[in-house]
């Protein structure tokens, strides 16, 4: 895994600093603590920080053709590289290095724009071609390695792994993005069709950017979806392609020359990684897992049981769950303001397994593509109610009972009904849109200045979801809050927060339940072999009892659960109340003092449950501090 970074002039091709590519590249030297290097030629500049996984001794970057003709840098893993590189060789190429990178370069002066389409993995890279003078970027179909990019004054286009990269660089122009803070303070995490910093752009997912030099700055194209259209098939038949499917994904990312090892949680995702890569390794499998000081928050039974079973050698690392020491380490990180609090137990689990292995397998994706999370159940019985009943009855009948009920967080589960009202009450997008937000339009309009309400201009974040599901090639309401999932939420929270916590300590995460083919096979599963019985990853779960008992396939759903609502009543009491007075909330005069004093209050009461809010402010607060120097 690496970092990497450049210079291209659009307009004309003036000389590139090389003090400067270097700034943007060392910026993220937690990326690559192996090597460092830096290309120039006229109008373009490439630097690359690496961390070394394959062919060790020759795989420096940027690398270059032979004939000087093609460059390029490039982060992350081409699993399917060594197939590729054969196929070259026996079209008559010639190789020097035994690396995925030369495989890129090779596969472009034979295809074209179109070898993306050819490669298996997790990438971005960046490829500059003399002859044709032209750049070309491009990232991984889910977007689990992250770029950005933006046109400075100049006349020319930077680009990085990270933001940090960006803004190493001095012509940058820092402003912050109002729209940007109302995604993030809507959903915890700013998506990735918007940047905290404005001006600045994320490649998509999926998609590749070609400019040529003399021509405006080019358009993202994309160069792979995902259709779920159900095929049929029996039950049997899908558990026999899925586990094969699993199989050769999970194999496909055991290619290393360092280390290689698993996080292990005892959840049906990691562990059934855990099963096939013991399944398929010569030698016991490295795993480590996370626990907690409090019962209630403690997973690592189940992992050793996991451990056990599959004889690995498994370490294990009990936290405290008030870990909030992490937060100036999240900030820096993350650059953006990101308010996922399992970040702090990533980053844990993270730091653990680089104690060992430089590579580490994850079990991120299955939720997404099988439909494992409580509201993808929930959401597939609402829709069984639209059908059932038109939205012009559903609107005044669920609505009023939704703005009726009373607002009980402190109850027991089954009594929290409200949301459940409101949310038939509303479209199949806008229900989902509120059950996978953060802090509801309500209260963020509480919140907002008529300043910051001016400046958004009517933008509102959860539009986003609408508009994907409305337009998403599905055939049912599941799918389409699937669809919406790997389009925003995989690449915007969970994939980021995997990707930072693990660079952050320089380890190389794979996600195998994230292959493409494995993503495509997912969304042809008819609805009742997603979410049946009340359950979701049923074909999932159904398929790996061959592996694993039922204890760790059918036990309740976890992850990495923070108390961050406990904190802010406890040890960050006084870090919530600072946040009334805070001089970076201040100086953008986005927010209401007054409103926040009202929640930060009534949280502190236990009168009403604001947490996650207070949570955002205070990420959001530290990230103005940091990207911005606003408050210092």
């Amino acid at each position: 895994m690496c970092g990497i970074a450049g210079i291209f002039h659009l307009e004309t091709a003036k000389p590139v600093d090389e003090t400067r590519v270097r700034a943007m590249a060392d910026s993220m030297a937690h990326r690559g603590p192996d090597d460092a290097g830096v290309w120039t030629a006229q109008g373009v500049g490439f630097g690359h920080r690496r961390l070394a996984v394959i062919d060790l001794e020759d795989g420096a970057q940027p690398m270059a053709t032979p004939d000087g003709k093609l460059v390029t840098v490039f982060n992350g893993m081409i699993y399917n590289y060594r197939e590729l590189r054969a196929d070259l060789l026996a079209l008559g190429h010639e190789f020097q290095t035994n690396c995925d990178t030369e495989v890129i370069l090779h596969a472009w002066r034979r295809w074209g724009p179109l070898c993306i389409e050819r490669f298996q993995g997790m990438f971005a890279f960046a490829l500059y071609d003399e002859e044709a003078k032209t750049l070309f970027l491009g990232r991984d179909r889910l977007g689990i390695k992250p770029l950005y990019y933006a046109e400075v004054s100049d006349g020319s286009l930077i680009f990085a792994s990270e933001l940090k990269g960006l803004l190493a660089h001095p012509l940058l122009r820092r402003r912050p993005s109002e729209t940007a803070v109302e995604d993030f303070m809507a959903l915890g995490y700013v998506p990735d069709d918007a940047c905290f910093v404005a001006g600045v752009k994320k490649l998509p997912p999926g998609h590749y950017l070609m400019t040529r030099r003399g021509l405006p700055l080019a358009e993202p194209r994309r160069y792979w979806d995902v259709q779920f259209s159900p095929q049929r098939r029996k039950a049997e038949a899908a558990q026999d392609e899925l586990v094969a499917h699993m199989t050769e994904s999970v194999g496909s990312r055991l290619i290393a020359d360092v280390p290689l090892g698993a996080f292990l949680s005892g959840g049906v995702d990691s562990s059934s990684v855990v099963a096939l890569m013991a399944e398929q390794s010569r030698s016991a499998v490295e795993t480590c897992s996370i626990g907690f000081d409090e019962a209630e928050y403690d997973e690592t039974d189940y992992a050793d049981r996991v451990a056990a079973r599959f004889a690995t050698n498994h370490r294990k690392r009990t936290v405290a769950a008030d870990d909030f020491a992490l937060i100036d380490t999240l900030v820096d990180a993350f650059d953006e303001p990101f308010a996922d609090a399992s970040a702090i137990p990533t980053y844990r689990v993270c730091e653990l397994a680089r104690e060992k292995v430089t590579v580490a397998l994850s079990g991120d994706g299955a939720d997404e593509i099988f439909a494992g999370y409580r509201r993808h159940v929930f959401h597939a019985g609402e829709e069984r109610a639209r059908k059932l009943l038109p939205h012009a009855i559903r609107r005044p009948v669920f609505g009023g009972l939704g703005a009726a009920y009373p607002k009980l967080d402190w109850a027991p589960r089954f009594l929290r009904a409200k949301s459940t009202f409101q949310g038939l009450g509303m479209s199949s997008g806008e229900a989902y849109a509120a059950s996978v937000g953060v802090t509801g339009p309500a209260l963020r309009r509480a919140l907002y200045s008529d300043k910051m309400t001016t400046a958004l201009q009517g933008h509102r974040a959860e539009d986003r979801y609408v508009r994907t599901m409305e337009n998403a090639p599905v055939e049912d309401g599941l799918a389409a809050a699937q669809y919406a999932d790997l389009k925003i939420w995989l690449p915007g929270d969970i994939l980021t927060k995997v990707d930072r916590m693990s660079m952050a300590v320089s380890l190389e995460a794979r996600e195998p339940l994230l292959d493409h083919r494995l993503v495509e096979f997912a969304a042809t599963l008819p609805l009742k072999q997603r979410v049946r019985g009340g359950t979701g990853k049923w074909l999932l779960k159904q398929a790996m009892r061959r592996y694993l008992p039922e204890d760790i396939l059918y036990r309740q759903k976890m992850g990495f659960v923070t108390p961050i609502s406990a904190w802010f009543r406890g040890a960050l009491a006084n870090e919530a109340d600072a946040l009334v007075s805070s001089t970076a909330l201040a100086e953008t005069e986005w927010f209401d003092r007054q409103a926040i004093k009202r929640i930060v209050t009534a949280h502190r009461s236990g009168k009403e449950e604001h947490g996650r809010t207070i949570w955002q402010l205070m990420m959001l607060d530290r990230s103005l501090r940091r990207v911005f120097a606003i408050g210092r």
